[in-house]
């Protein structure tokens, strides 16, 4: 069923190309004169990957592309050892998430200026306002490289790994947050933002862990519970992002509500992913616990 839904929505973008694209024009026509000038951010219109959003699109379709053609390409052949690759790769986004985080941190979380109930966006050429402006930038680019992710998987045959929540949420993140360092980048952006990257602290720590061997598995107990930070993550940015919209402080609440939306598909999507992983599959093993020792039980009483 997870299968199938991840392939749906990966055959939906795919043969709806035409239309796709018929949109990008519309919006590529209408880019200069009314997104860049009017509502962008003059800041960071000239950044790397900032000057138009179709590098960022490409990137996505391709991704999504190489998803629905590397599946099928890999079936017939061995995985790929990619050992040593995924420890540096693992190694460089822990040190990537913790330059973030930390940006955010002194930017945002320790800065007097910023209201930590509801910020506007401050388009000013305050020092730490630029600073946080290239938080928000360095957090949408790690989203680029984090598409690797899926990359591996599929080299590596962890087929299991590619499931809808997990394709959903690789290839959305980028295009979200082309958008919020383009027109938003600071004020509310940094909360989520900064809890994503502290989180994807511990996860790649994880998988690198992980990348060292069998012989780590016995200090990777914490899995668990790195999901239940992820719900955690998304309930707090939930409840903030409502209190903010009523606070109505200047940031545009048209992205706080798109915000809403696209944090309450998450919850769903991780929510069922724990009962699929944890609860049910703790149940399952329990009722075999149980069914194995009234086996042994009735065997006893046989004997006896």
């Amino acid at each position: 069923m997870i299968v199938d839904r991840r392939n749906r929505f990966i055959h939906f973008l795919i043969n709806h190309q035409q239309v796709l694209t018929m949109g990008l024009s519309s919006f590529i026509d209408d880019y200069d004169e009314v997104w860049k000038i009017k509502m962008g951010d003059i800041r960071t219109q000239d950044w790397f990957m900032m000057t138009s959003p179709i590098p960022t699109i490409f990137i996505i379709m391709g991704y999504l592309l190489f998803v629905h053609k590397g599946l099928r390409w890999m079936k017939k052949r061995e995985a790929y050892d990619l050992k040593r690759v995924l420890q540096v790769y693992n190694f460089c986004l822990i040190l990537v998430n913790a330059y973030i985080f930390y940006e955010f941190f002194v930017s945002a979380w320790t800065n007097p200026k910023v209201d930590k109930f509801c910020a506007p966006v401050d388009k000013s050429d305050d020092p730490l306002s630029l600073r946080l402006a290239n938080a928000v930038w360095w957090f949408y680019f790690s989203k680029i490289i984090e598409l690797m992710d899926t990359v591996f998987f599929i080299l590596r045959k962890k087929n299991t790994q590619v499931t809808f929540l997990h394709v959903y949420h690789h290839s959305t993140m980028p295009a979200i947050w082309w958008i919020g360092v383009f027109f938003a980048p600071g004020g509310e952006a940094y909360l989520c933002a900064s809890i994503n990257s502290f989180i994807h602290i511990l996860m790649y720590s994880y998988y690198f862990l992980s990348s060292l061997g069998p012989h780590m598995q016995k200090y990777l107990w914490w899995k668990k519970y790195m999901t239940t930070l992820q719900l955690v993550q998304f309930w707090w940015i939930m409840f903030h992002t409502i209190y903010a919209i009523n606070l109505n402080c200047g940031f545009p609440n048209k992205f706080n509500w798109a915000l809403v939306v696209y944090d309450l598909s998450h919850i769903v999507l991780f929510t069922n992913f724990y009962y699929q992983t944890y609860t049910k599959k703790e149940r399952r093993l329990k009722l075999e616990q149980q069914m194995l020792a009234k086996v042994e039980e009735i065997k006893g009483n046989k004997m006896n």
